[in-house]
């Protein structure tokens, strides 16, 4: 009966853990759509559920929240494994001012843009979830007859936290989404 004590206290902890609440909203990406504007192949993307409910408190109580963009150019190779061409990281911060009653977004890698700030939950959110032409590569650049496509990572976090209890308990979030398989000669 001893040998059975480590076993079952084990098993009744990852019980407790797993019967947990999960936060209601769960992060996904929405509207990926790879464009070749001005020769340049482009990005636009949208992650819905951002803010879940746990981050919605931890962001109130003074905890920064942080979005992670990382958009990857991938070339399907048929007989071996898809390569990566590119990698570009986008990632932002929320923070709440408790005495101005503001949210403040953060562009802090990939993005040359000037700070944020609003009242509105709703317009912080908009802001820190939409991926707008993120240009990846010059069309010239690729391989004329290869096929490739895009695949976009979302993490968000409290304080930059992303680990497997952070997720669990609902204070991170992590969603893929991969787009079509493009030609850049089109259909023949």
């Amino acid at each position: 009966m001893r040998a059975f004590r480590p076993q079952l206290l084990l098993l009744a902890a990852a019980l407790l853990l797993l019967s947990g609440a999960r936060a209601a909203a769960e992060l996904r990406i929405s509207d990926l759509d790879v464009y070749l504007n001005d020769h340049e192949v482009t990005v636009h993307a949208v992650a819905l559920g951002t803010l879940g409910p746990a981050l919605q408190e931890g962001l109130e109580s003074g905890l920064p929240a942080h979005i992670r963009f990382r958009v990857e150019l991938w070339q399907y190779n048929r007989l071996w494994r898809d390569r990566l061409l590119i990698t570009y990281l986008l990632e932002r911060h929320l923070t709440y001012n408790v005495v101005t009653k503001e949210y403040k977004v953060m562009f802090a890698k990939g993005e040359p843009r000037a700070p944020y700030a609003t009242r509105e939950l709703r317009d912080a959110q908009r802001v820190i979830s939409e991926v707008r032409a993120v240009k990846l590569t010059p069309a010239s650049a690729l391989d004329p007859s290869g096929v490739i496509y895009v695949r976009v990572h979302a993490e968000t976090a409290l304080s930059g936290e992303n680990s497997f209890l952070s997720r669990l308990a609902g204070t991170a979030e992590q969603a893929v989404r991969q787009s079509d398989y493009r030609s850049l000669l089109g259909p023949q």
